[in-house]
């Protein structure tokens, strides 16, 4: 039979929605965690196991920009993936989340520095969440699971400090979930069991909270200063520079805990759980 397609719009903007997309594992133990892109427009899918139970498996895996499978690498140097994020440099950083530690690897794979002490709690991670860039080269961590901090580090690792405690005031977190730096360097972080995305000056100074989300699992950087948010409604929310609600959508079955928009062809991905897929929102 003939299967329609399904459209969503956010703002004037109209997707076509594809999925499952790309050539992946899903069969296997990983569980797709989140999604990134290179600046050539390869998409790089990490995969989440449980190192005391799972077999060994890749905890990234290389797709082209048409979803064929170019490689497969990091199992058993990750343990336990929760994001990932690929440098403007073309190097891609794996937050690993129990082991305290960000790893650094080169775009092939090859392990080549870190971020935090590994298996050292409060060095200074407890349960890191995800990392960002500014475009001063500063890098930011959403430090989450058994932390509610937000480090900052300058381009060459030297830890520049930290801002954040347990709560719900500003300035507060409980379990900041993910960080996205904007171009002018206001710091979005997305409080999730809060509820809000708290935005921030690059040193930490409270600016705005954006409330109209749901469990907020990623934020994410449009054009023109804009920004992306999903949530667990689920849905996908697009919000102007000030933070005011441009559209929004329902593109994924059960939400995405992680997503990426790839600034050459404005194509959105999002990674799922449950079910354990990629999705692609294809501008049309």
């Amino acid at each position: 039979m003939t299967r329609e397609s399904y459209r969503v719009a956010l703002g004037p903007q109209r997707y076509r929605i594809e999925r499952p997309w790309g050539d992946l594992p899903v069969d296997g133990p990983g569980r797709i965690s989140d999604v990134a892109c290179d600046a050539a427009g390869r998409v790089y899918v990490q995969f989440r196991v449980d190192p005391y139970t799972d077999p060994e498996a890749p905890a990234i895996v290389v797709l082209s920009p048409a979803g064929e499978r170019l490689a497969a690498w990091g199992g058993g140097v990750v343990m336990d993936g929760h994001m990932a994020t690929v440098h403007p440099d073309g190097r891609v950083f794996v937050v690993d989340r129990d082991a305290h530690e960000i790893i650094i690897f080169s775009a092939a794979g090859a392990r080549i520095g870190g971020l935090g002490t590994r298996h050292g709690p409060g060095q200074p991670f407890n349960a890191p969440c995800d990392i960002a860039f500014a475009p001063d080269g500063t890098m930011v961590v959403a430090d989450g699971y058994a932390n509610a901090r937000v480090h900052r580090f300058a381009a060459d690792g030297t830890y520049l400090g930290a801002w954040g405690r347990p709560g719900d005031r500003a300035g507060e977190f409980i379990t900041p979930h993910s960080v996205w730096v904007l171009e002018d360097g206001r710091v979005l972080v997305a409080d999730r069991d809060n509820s809000r995305v708290q935005v921030f000056t690059p040193e930490g100074t409270h600016l705005q909270d954006i409330r109209d989300v749901h469990k907020p699992m990623d934020v994410h950087g449009g054009p023109d200063g804009s920004f992306y948010v999903t949530d667990q409604v689920p849905r996908l929310s697009h919000f102007d520079a000030k933070g005011r609600l441009i559209g929004r959508c329902r593109p994924v079955l059960n939400g995405a805990h992680g997503m990426w928009r790839d600034p050459a062809s404005g194509v959105i991905y999002q990674s799922e759980q449950n079910p354990n897929r990629l999705t692609r929102l294809v501008p049309v």
